[in-house]
């Protein structure tokens, strides 16, 4: 039986107590989904007999955290369950049983785009054809085009392991090939490398995709809507013809990840093949009458069966310009600050607000104005963020070589960065690493020697891997360096101190090198929150809540996207819009400004996004 603290509505307990048999749930905003989810697993590991284990995928770092913090009161109970993004699930099979794909422990991952472009760029000028091939296109910055092209197809082929099993084009299926084999030069993979080996994994064994179903009694999928082909293809080859204990929870209206290859086409797939009841929860337990009403015009699909008693406030707010909408937003929010409101329980504080914008750029003013007023805020660092200085840079070039010795591409960005003499990189990372910095150019050497002594502080004590040290080193020959350099030093190293602190916390097996750099690139030791006002874009506000959201930016041009006028493209657009609108639990502000400032230096005229029209807020 569930906690008697836990207080759940027919429709939700209607999930929570499902037990065998695959399962659809299409949950609309706020109708609690997470807490379904939350509740499933514990009904099942508390109330189903015998020794199992099950599997929940999340689609975020932040969803698992989330979860497996609402179930610590399970206690070592807890531990049956794994609960992580599909991209974590893999690596952890892949480190476990890939020797039988070729993978041998450990996958590295090369997260960052510009490390797969060298790769490729490589791995094309190694091969005559290919050479040939880029060389038609004539100036660097047409054969660079071509390079981002074919790592965009690349991208598309890998993602689409069915539909593209078979590579037609003859110059295609050359540039993967040669990408690939430029990868594991450096004993490395790219994410898409985890789904794809997996899938090989599980269909070329049948016996372990048969083991992991005895192990995983259950599997819990969240987020169903932001599926691709790979990995509803990892979920079939998982399950096999016959196991057919799988619900997936999502909402088709909430699909906002097209860019990235994923579609709610896999909701409905799975409830075909898998023959799967469908559960639809349509309450909303989180927004305002406010701010579901303009979800409703925006959406006349979006029925909502039951919700909060709270009337809430939707308003416009119209600037002059970007920088005059920025002040009028910052002038509400502390107005706020000041007065409170009365659909809003206590205090009002930066931590219950956030700005929200289609894209970061239509941000910058608003940022801008939070730091000439002192108003905390934060901005959600992404897994392949880019440090601002050159030392912790080469701190974590280093890092990845002293995790995989066979990595070619980060040893050479080392030699390049430092000038120095091109030695081969041996199985002994650290002696390579001394005996670069002795060749390494004049102007560098210290940079150089401060990095490589903090990696020989991190080896010292082989029984326990400290990276604080390393940390103390480096801020050490910052102390020596200009105010403006000494800075980003300081604050690069702070996010690493977080990230490496994140990583500790969370991982109670063995820690190495290796582990961490993975972790990192997995975007599993980034801070789910920050303090201050959330200031994010609308793709990263995905699953977050808020008292009071605005909306910034929202001019025709702008939301929606100027090249998203008509077709899927406008509908994408649509559900953005709609998911910024229900972060808002009670205020919510839409705001455009009429001047906007192109990157040319002209100014243009703006008008009020078709999407506030169509919601009745102007005339």
């Amino acid at each position: 039986m569930l906690p008697s603290k836990i207080r759940l509505s027919d429709q939700q307990l209607s999930v929570v107590n499902y037990v065998d048999g695959p399962l659809l749930v299409v949950a609309g905003p706020g109708s609690g989904k997470t807490r379904v989810l939350t509740e499933r697993i514990r009904s099942l590991l508390s109330s189903v007999p015998g020794h199992f284990r099950i599997l929940a995928l999340t689609f975020t770092n932040k969803a698992a955290d989330e979860m497996r913090e609402r179930l610590i009161d399970l206690g070592d109970m807890r531990q049956r369950a794994f609960i992580g993004t599909m991209h974590s699930f893999c690596l952890e099979i892949l480190t476990e049983r890939g020797g039988l794909v070729g993978v041998d422990g450990l996958p590295n991952i090369f997260e960052q785009y510009k490390d797969r472009k060298e790769i490729l760029l490589n791995a094309v000028m190694d091969d005559p054809m290919l050479e040939e091939e880029l060389n038609q296109e004539g100036d660097a910055k047409a054969r660079g085009r071509k390079i981002d092209l074919w790592l965009q197809r690349i991208s598309w082929i890998k993602a689409h392991p069915i539909s593209c099993a078979v590579v037609d084009d003859d110059v295609e299926r050359r540039v993967l090939e040669a990408y690939d084999n430029g990868l594991r030069a450096s004993n490395a993979y790219d994410f898409d490398d985890l789904l794809i080996l997996v899938c090989r994994l599980f269909g070329d064994h049948p016996r372990l995709a048969e083991f992991y179903q005895r192990l995983y009694r259950f599997i819990c999928i969240d987020e169903a809507q932001d599926l691709n082909e790979a990995q509803y293809a990892v979920i079939c080859a998982l399950c096999g013809d016959v196991f057919r204990n799988v619900m997936m929870v999502g909402d088709p209206k909430q699909s906002i990840y097209g860019f990235n290859t994923s579609s709610p086409e896999y909701m409905t797939r799975f409830k075909s093949e898998f023959h799967a009841k469908q559960i639809e929860l349509t309450e909303n337990f989180r927004s305002s009458r406010a701010v579901v009403g303009v979800a409703r015009a925006l959406d006349s699909n979006y029925l909502v069966a039951a919700q909060l008693p709270v009337e809430g406030l939707v308003e416009v707010i119209e600037g002059d310009d970007e920088e005059n909408e920025a002040k009028r937003i910052v002038d509400q929010m502390q107005h706020l600050f000041n007065s409170g409101h009365l659909d809003i329980e206590g205090d009002i504080d930066s931590s219950r607000c956030a700005i929200l914008g289609r894209t970061r750029f239509v941000l910058l003013a608003v940022e801008k104005e939070l730091r000439c007023r002192g108003i905390p805020f934060y901005k959600r660092l992404t897994a392949n963020h880019e440090n601002e200085s050159e030392l912790v840079d080469d701190f974590q070039l280093a890092l990845r070589v002293l995790a995989n010795p066979r990595d070619r591409l980060h040893f050479s960005a080392l030699v390049k960065k430092w000038k120095a003499e091109a030695s081969l990189l041996t199985g002994d990372a650290i002696e390579t690493l001394n005996k670069m910095t002795l060749s390494a150019d004049v102007l560098l050497r210290d940079r150089a020697d401060a990095v490589v002594t903090a990696i020989n502080s991190i080896l010292r004590n082989p029984q326990r891997l400290d990276l604080m040290p390393a940390f103390g080193i480096l801020k050490e020959y910052a102390d020596g360096l200009d105010e403006g350099e000494k800075l980003a030093i300081y604050e690069d190293l702070e996010v690493f101190r977080q990230e490496w602190d994140q990583y500790l916390r969370s991982n109670s097996s063995v820690q190495t090198i290796a582990g961490f750099m993975v972790n990192k690139a997995l975007g599993a030791t980034q801070k789910s929150h920050g303090d201050g006002v959330a200031l994010l874009t609308v793709h990263s506000s995905k699953g977050l809540e808020f008292d009071v959201v605005f909306v910034a930016g929202m001019a025709e041009g702008s939301f929606p996207d100027y090249r998203s006028t008509s077709g899927r493209a406008l509908l994408e657009e649509r559900r953005n819009a709609f998911v910024a609108l229900t972060r808002s639990k009670r205020l919510l502000y839409l705001t455009y400004p009429k001047l906007r400032v192109m990157p040319w230096g002209g100014i243009r005229t703006q008008y009020p996004s078709r999407f506030i029209e169509e919601m009745g807020l102007i005339e």
